[in-house]
């Protein structure tokens, strides 16, 4: 009488045994000093990442229609606007940035 081992396929074995690993995902006495599972990993606030890309987005988009479909005062208007808009676009997603950065834990 065949065994098992037998009449299974010369290649495929049955699958080895391992050891079943149980990682922390909530217990926080087995982190190391460093780590933190709810820390973004850049110490970027994804939000303001968003934020910077969809208002970026909207002001290009703002110049550059006021630039092709208006005459000389609205390309003018559109200069004035990029180069006012910009340094306090900039400024305050800074500072929303750095009002919602983890400085208890830094990233590294």
């Amino acid at each position: 009488m065949a065994t098992q081992e037998h009449r299974l396929h010369p290649i495929i074995r049955p699958p080895e045994r391992y050891e079943i690993v149980q990682s922390p995902v909530r217990d926080d006495e087995a982190l190391g000093p460093t780590e933190d599972l709810d820390r973004e990993p850049d110490g970027m606030p994804h939000h303001v990442i968003g934020l910077t890309a969809l208002f970026s987005v909207m002001l290009a988009l703002l110049v550059a229609f006021m630039i092709l479909a208006g005459g000389t005062t609205s390309r003018i208007a559109a200069v004035v606007i990029a180069v006012m808009a910009i340094p306090v676009l900039v400024s305050s997603l800074r500072k929303k940035a750095d009002l919602a950065r983890d400085h208890l834990h830094p990233s590294r």
